[in-house]
């Protein structure tokens, strides 16, 4: 019938707009600002966590390192932070702002 065929391509076309909303998602972004330890310096964590503090309309936001390029990168920051860029794909866990690493460069 002519309702279900509707509903059929009504259905596709959220669809459509979700895998959209997905791949967006995915897109890598630089974030400039300074990298550091959320435990030695920053003292919001119990255990170290490389991150990397950005001002973002006039506040600073907090992008927490995945675990893997916290691993890679955190003898590097911790005790001491350091200006930076880091390249790649943000999302969020547990209420915070996490970044999947692809690129760290340090000023």
């Amino acid at each position: 019938s002519a309702m279900r065929l509707l509903g059929v391509v009504l259905a596709a076309i959220a669809l459509l707009a979700v895998v959209g909303l997905v791949q967006a998602a995915d897109k890598e972004v630089t974030l400039k600002g300074k990298i550091t330890c959320a435990r030695c310096e920053l003292k919001k964590e119990k255990a170290c966590a490389t991150v990397i503090v950005v001002k973002e309309g006039g506040k600073e936001v907090v992008y927490y390192f995945d675990a893997a390029s916290h691993k890679k990168h955190h003898g590097e920051i911790c005790k001491e932070g350091k200006e930076g860029e880091v390249t790649g794909v943000v999302s969020e866990e547990g209420g915070k702002h996490v970044v999947k690493v692809s690129k760290v460069s340090f000023k």
